[in-house]
């Protein structure tokens, strides 16, 4: 896991060391710059995950006629690596290298034949080839600049506050999309529209347990120590569970506020699994202490992912101390109905399309969150629920098997997600009712003390006023949003990329 960016069309090292020192946190292993004194400078800052000794970015194809900065991991590279070493020479093991030796074998159709997470960027002779992987996992944001001679130049880096000294007008990266400096932005992945199929019941659940399986499998993949977030919600303890099984020691981690429910749910889980398990009591002090730096690196004032940002990076600065991957259970919600808005809706067919349109928002939203929280502690978090083969599966199942009605009319959510893998975990953890990461740890019921000792002052409907284009809902909100605007000399361009889940 890493931080990329770079500037094409312009030849401004400078502003490529600052973009570089600014996402430091995201690679604090190395940093490296590649410059093309005729077409522009790449940069790399290296968190080491796969061959921590050899696999130094940019990387440079044999005859240095190509270029790579890569951000991900390639859960599929063994596999594709096999396939060229007979027509190219590998000076590493790290799954980057591959992404380079597959685009001189195959151009623009080297992002769909990648599984995993993915931004990279390749310098190819006058090209700049740019790709992010398919649901947004990893960042990637861009925007143009008029250089003196009146030329146009590209800048790009993997966070915001890489680019806001730079540019005025930024914009995400989409999901699922190449560009060529030759050729424009072509999408190579749309989230599937499929029709949901009817099979026996024991053949979805089959499935289910199969796909999620080989999801958490592949995402063991790693040369450092790798552990798992663990609230005690089912999304969690079954990527613990399933770890678990191909793992002698697994490091798992949970926080909350003294006697939360998240927290002595997951002593069950561990000590059910066997895992080495950490957990960090947090307080409403601390959470005011840490807020500037949260929101900072979140990049967003949005109040949900807020919330959630919160206890999620006391775990992630916990983690960073055992671990440096992460496993976690993003994206189960999304695919399994497990919001408790979807309880509303009661047209089968409206739902299904709800949650694939869910999925398809999540690149800015929660894995916003998951990616800038965990990189800001310099560790790697990978979501096995968002592997491209269970987003696929999980279309085809009826939507009455993910919101189930039982026979009193109580709609059971994450119904089909809960029997394949009921074998597995307590029941009190299977059946256990759904809770937000920011209710099951304690954050909601520590919100009053702390919006009391910090926001009490702000005047609300004037501050509404006064920032109307980014429609805040709340006294919480204004304050996390006078927080963002404290943190960044200019914070336009931040402002205009945050994503509303409710309100887009």
């Amino acid at each position: 896991m890493c931080g990329i960016a770079g500037i094409w069309g312009d030849v401004r090292e400078s502003n490529v060391q600052s973009m570089i020192e600014a996402q430091h946190h995201r690679g604090p292993d190395g940093h490296g710059v590649h410059v093309d004194v005729k077409q522009g400078v790449l940069g790399h800052t290296r968190l080491a995950i796969m061959d921590p000794l050899q696999g130094q970015q940019p990387i440079h194809n044999e005859d240095h006629s190509a270029t790579l900065v890569a951000n991900g991991m390639i859960y599929n590279h063994p596999q594709l690596r096999r396939g060229l070493t007979d027509a190219h020479h590998f000076k590493s093991n790290s799954d980057s290298e591959t992404i380079l030796h597959l685009f001189e074998d195959h151009g623009l159709s080297t992002p769909r034949l990648l599984d995993g997470m993915f931004a990279f960027a390749i310098a190819d002779g006058n090209r700049l080839i740019l790709a992010r992987d398919r649901i947004g996992i990893k960042p990637l944001y861009y925007g143009r600049k008029k250089n003196e001679n009146g030329t146009e130049s590209l800048y790009f880096a993997s966070e915001l506050k890489a680019l806001a000294p730079w540019l005025e007008d930024i914009k995400e990266f989409p999901p699922g999309t190449i560009y060529d400096s030759e050729s424009g932005f072509h999408t190579y992945y749309q989230v599937p529209e499929q029709i949901p199929v009817e099979l026996d019941l024991a053949t979805h659940i089959r499935q289910v347990r199969e796909t999620i399986e080989a999801a958490v499998e592949k995402r063991l993949l790693s040369d450092v120590p790798l552990g798992a977030f663990l609230s005690g919600g089912l999304d969690s303890s079954i990527i613990a569970a399933v770890a678990k099984q191909y793992m002698p020691s697994l490091h798992t981690f949970s926080v909350g506020i003294e006697g939360s429910r998240d927290l002595e749910a997951a002593r069950v889980v561990s000590k059910h699994i066997g895992s080495v398990h950490h957990e960090y009591i947090y307080s409403a002090s601390e959470v005011i202490e840490e807020l500037p730096e949260i929101i900072y690196h979140l990049e967003s004032f949005d109040q949900d992912l807020v919330r959630s940002a919160i206890p999620t990076w006391f775990c992630a600065r916990m983690a960073a101390d055992e671990v440096k991957v992460i496993l976690t259970g993003e994206g189960a919600d999304e695919l399994f109905a497990g919001y408790s808005y979807h309880k509303s809706i009661h047209d089968h067919q409206a739902l299904h399309k709800e949650l694939r349109r869910s999925v398809t928002r999540l690149h800015n939203i929660n894995l916003q969150r998951v990616d800038r929280i965990t990189m800001r502690h310099s560790l790697e978090a990978r979501v096995p629920f968002l592997d491209t083969e269970l987003i696929a599966l999980a279309q085809t199942i009826p939507s009455e098997l993910k919101l189930f009605s039982d026979k009193n009319g109580q709609r059971i959510e994450k119904w089909i997600l809960r029997k394949a893998f009921e074998d597995l975990l307590p029941s009190d953890i299977v059946w256990r009712d759904k809770e937000q990461f920011d209710e099951g740890s304690g954050m909601v019921d520590l919100l009053p003390a702390v919006l009391e000792r910090t926001a009490a002052g702000i005047d609300t409907q004037a501050y509404q006023t006064q920032f109307s284009a980014d429609r805040l809902r709340s006294n919480e909100e204004c304050y996390y949003h006078s927080l963002l605007m404290q943190q960044f000399e200019k914070p336009q361009a931040i402002l205009a990329n945050v994503g509303r889940w409710s309100l887009d």
